[in-house]
């Protein structure tokens, strides 16, 4: 692809390039990804993206909101507004977002989420508990339980190959071998259920204790 010359816009904008950038990291990976990289893919030279993301940490970001975008985009306008309803949906929408983008979703358990769509999708969390009546204790808390279970679970989930749950000495280890057939829905949306049902029950638990 020809190059265009620096100052030429070719109809670049912040969002276009970020969903390019997300294409290049899913097809090649984080640690070949760089902005020269990038304009190569684009046609352009590297200075136009600099005009319009002012450099590689705010790329890393932008890349962040395109697939955070992605979440809020595939919520129904229609659905309940009750919280738990709003954190199952999130955190579905995070999942998938996570498998359709393995190696961006790193970006995301990284670096700090402070973008409007990632607030936005936040304050629609807090503001449904507290109209719940939940104490603000328990609402302050909630995003950081719900997600750190997310990106834990996501992140191992994603950049792992499936395997089988090995086979423990019950000897040695007979709490861990007895335990064995209930480990061998890895990764699995059931699994991904329960997990997110002990979270939330958690939060529930917490509010009326």
């Amino acid at each position: 692809m020809a190059r265009r010359t620096q100052g030429t816009s070719a109809g670049l904008d912040r969002g276009r390039i970020a969903v390019a950038a997300v294409a290049l990291v899913d097809r090649d990976g984080l640690e070949r990804f760089g902005v020269r990289r990038l304009a190569q893919e684009l046609g352009v030279d590297p200075m136009s993206i600099y005009h319009h993301i002012k450099g590689k940490a705010a790329l890393l970001d932008a890349m962040s909101e395109a697939v955070l975008a992605e979440v809020v985009a595939a919520v129904d306008d229609d659905a309940s507004h009750h919280w738990e309803e709003i954190a199952r949906r999130t955190a579905h929408g995070y999942r998938d977002m996570a498998y359709r983008h393995p190696r961006v979703f790193p970006l995301l358990v990284t670096r700090a989420q402070t973008s409007p769509v990632a607030i936005s999708a936040l304050e629609e969390l807090v503001t449904a508990m507290r109209e719940a009546g939940l104490p603000d204790r328990t609402v302050a808390d909630a995003p950081m339980v719900l997600f750190s279970f997310l990106n834990g679970h996501l992140l191992a989930r994603t950049t792992e190959e499936p395997s089988a749950v090995p086979a423990f000495d019950a000897g040695a280890y007979p709490a861990m071998a007895a335990l064995t057939p209930l480990m061998t829905d890895f990764g699995s949306l059931t699994e991904f259920d329960r997990m997110l049902d002990t979270v939330l029950t958690g939060i529930k638990d917490r509010a009326t204790g």
